[in-house]
Parts: structure tokens; C-alpha cells; sequence
């Protein structure tokens, strides 16, 4: 059904007064659904509108786009999209900032420990002489990222198990924020073999000091980058700064869509969001600010590339996943971060009114209000 935006909010408001604990009925669930579509099928017009502006967009075999030097595209996103996965090795619970898109916000002081002497990959835990086991049974991943939640918390205990994987031709990238970087810490990570490094610029606002440890890593790692979540202050940040960030040599940014899970949600309620393929519920400015910053990099021949790291591309690595772990067709992992719809969090685009909706029609006898069959 293409319901009316009249009739969605009405229904929201309804949904977002009830108790988020009991289910709703299968008709109820239907006008969810459809309200849904309604709001992505506007948001992807925006989307192919803006797109469409862009003339150098390139695509990286339908599954995500970028404009730029393709030989500037960051090999772990490669490996994510058409190899084994993003491979996460975690080791370190612990970070030294608090950026409201984290997903963890609220919680940064609770994560649970990966323990002593203790990696965690895959889900399970190894100690460094475990892993000659582990890659002797199962197969070589074609790229492990280590991720939460600030790697340069404890940055020298990475040394050993960056040289096993180097020396097992397993192509690595870490992720940092880069406030704890320095050119002691850069340099061993590059002797080590980290292939790659991204930098959340986003989460100090473009701290010159941070923009000044990314042109030091480029001396000593070979692929160099920025990965933050496209929010409105790091738009504007970003351009105000670009002129030096590009002289720092780096290769590419990917524009990551900001999605929600229920810790960071509530720093961004009242903005309008939208909720992709019923998977990542995401504010509407974020993918825009992207695809008018790859417009921007077009028309000023940004010397970087600039990667669309949208909730598509998202789609995209979970779907590779899922045929790369043998699940059966259209099997994946892409979900939504709630148990539960937050009703309560599109009432804002339900009440914008320059919001609007590309077609709409009357409720159907049975979804109009009180004669509903539950």
C-alpha cells in the first residue's frame, strides 16, 4: 500500500505510545512496513537525484561507488566486499574519547575485556602462539581489521600479531582516531606490515594535530585514510580543511553512512532518519552529505578518492558474506540494531513537511482507524 503521509503519522504517533515490548499484529506491521518503503522511496530519489549530478561516479562491480583513482581504493574495503570479510581482531576495550555516532556510546566504560594475553577473532579467543593452528586449519582470510575500541589505547601490544599475519601475506588495516599516534607508534606499525590505516577524523572535528599524525603515517604505512561517519560539523570541517588534509598524502575517505544502534539513537533524535532495506535506521543527512561531497571532489579534482560507504555498501558486504560462509541463497546478516521499531524516531520526518512522499493512496478497507482486524 502506498499509504499517505497523513495517515502514517497518525499511525506512528498510535505505535509510538504503546509498549515497545509487545508486538504488534500483522496489519499493524503491514502499515510499519509500508511506511517504511514510503520514506526510503523518497530518500532513494534524493539519492538517484544527486547521482545523477555526479558524471565521474564509478561503481566497483555494483556493489559500492567511489569517485577518484581507482588505484587509490582502500584493499580492506576490497576485501570486505568481495573477499572473506571484515575479520575483526579486537583486542582493546577501552578508548580515550567519546564521540557521540559511537556505537557504543553510553557504554564505553562497560565493554567486556577480551582478556590477558588474549585476541579476540571471530568470536572466539586465541593467544599469538595459538594462531600457526588456527591458519593451518582453517582458511586464510584475504584481510583482518582491528577495530574496538581504540587500538592505540595499548598500540605496542599489536607489534607480534601484526608480523604473524605479514608474514602469512594476510592484507591488514586498523582503525583509530588518531589522537594517541605518534611517529615512534607509526613507525613500528609500518616495519610490523600494517598495509592500512584509517583515521576517524570525524571524531576530534578535524584536529589539526590529528590531520599532522596522518601525513606522518603516510611515511611509513602504505595505504593511508580517513573513515568517519558524514555528519553535518564534519562536512563543513572537512571542507574548511580539505586543502590540508590533502597535503598530507593520504589515498581516500570513506564516507561512512551514520548508522543507529539503541546507544547512540538518542543523540539524534528529532532529526529525520530512514530506515534501509528494514535494516540500519540512519539520519537522511548523512548519505546526502556524501554523494555532495563526491560532487564536490568531481568538479575540484580532489587528489583523494572519495568512497560512498553507504548502507548499500553495507548490503553489499553482508550479502558476499553470507555466499562466502555457504549460506543459501539471499542469505545474510544484514539486520536492524533493535529488537524493535522505534516508532517514536520518525515522527520528526512524518511531521516535516518538506518531506514528502512520492505517491500516496487511501488506507485499504481493514488498515483505516477502526475497523482494523487484529
Amino acid at each position: 500500500m502506498k499509504i499517505s503521509k497523513q495517515d502514517a503519522l497518525m499511525w506512528f504517533s498510535f505505535f509510538a505510545q504503546m509498549d515497545p515490548e509487545e508486538p504488534l499484529p500483522a496489519r499493524q506491521m503491514e502499515i510499519v512496513y509500508a511506511t517504511m518503503a514510503q520514506i526510503e522511496d523518497a530518500v532513494e530519489a534524493m539519492h538517484a537525484e544527486k547521482m545523477d549530478r555526479i558524471h565521474s561516479l564509478q561503481s566497483l562491480a555494483g556493489r559500492t561507488l567511489y569517485v577518484g583513482d581507482p588505484d587509490r581504493f582502500p584493499r580492506g574495503c576490497k576485501s570486505c566486499l568481495f573477499g572473506s570479510g571484515l575479520s575483526a581482531i579486537r583486542k582493546t576495550n577501552r578508548c580515550n574519547i567519546a564521540c557521540p555516532f559511537c556505537y557504543n556510546y553510553g557504554e564505553l566504560d562497560q565493554q567486556e575485556p577480551i582478556g590477558e594475553s588474549m585476541w579476540e577473532i571471530g568470536g572466539s579467543r586465541y593467544r599469538i602462539e595459538d594462531l600457526e593452528l588456527l591458519m593451518s586449519i582453517q582458511k586464510k582470510p584475504t584481510g583482518v581489521s582491528y577495530v574496538y575500541l581504540e587500538p592505540f589505547m595499548e598500540i605496542e601490544k599489536y607489534e607480534e600479531i601484526i608480523r604473524f599475519f605479514h608474514a602469512a601475506g594476510v592484507y591488514q588495516h586498523m582503525y583509530t582516531n588518531g589522537t594517541l599516534a605518534t611517529e615512534s607508534n607509526l613507525r613500528m606499525l609500518g616495519e610490523a606490515g600494517l598495509d592500512e590505516l584509517r583515521f576517524n577524523l570525524g571524531a576530534t572535528n578535524g584536529s589539526d594535530a590529528v590531520i599532522r599524525n596522518m601525513a606522518t603515517a603516510k611515511k611509513f604505512i602504505p595505504m593511508v585514510g580517513i573513515e568517519t561517519p558524514m555528519t553535518p560539523d564534519f562536512y563543513e570541517v572537512f571542507l574548511a580543511k580539505k586543502d590540508g588534509v590533502f597535503a598530507t598524502g593520504i589515498d581516500f575517505m570513506n564516507c561512512a553512512e551514520l548508522h543507529l544502534t539503541v546507544n547512540n539513537l538518542e543523540n539524534y533524535l528529532g532529526e529525520d532518519l530512514y530506515m534501509s532495506r528494514l535494516g540500519y535506521i540512519s539520519p537522511i543527512w548523512s548519505r546526502n552529505l556524501t554523494l555532495d561531497l563526491m560532487k564536490i571532489a568531481e568538479d575540484e579534482s580532489f587528489p583523494i578518492l572519495i568512497h560512498d560507504c553507504s548502507n548499500r555498501t553495507k548490503f553489499a558486504r553482508d550479502l558476499n558474506l553470507g555466499s562466502r560462509e555457504g549460506g543459501w541463497f539471499g542469505a545474510s546478516g544484514y539486520a536492524k540494531e533493535f529488537d524493535t521499531i522505534p516508532y517514536e524516531a520518525f515522527l520528526p520526518v512524518l511531521n516535516n513537511p518538506d518531506f514528502v512522499f512520492l505517491k500516496e493512496e487511501p488506507l485499504p478497507k481493514g488498515y483505516r482507524p477502526g475497523d482494523i482486524v487484529l
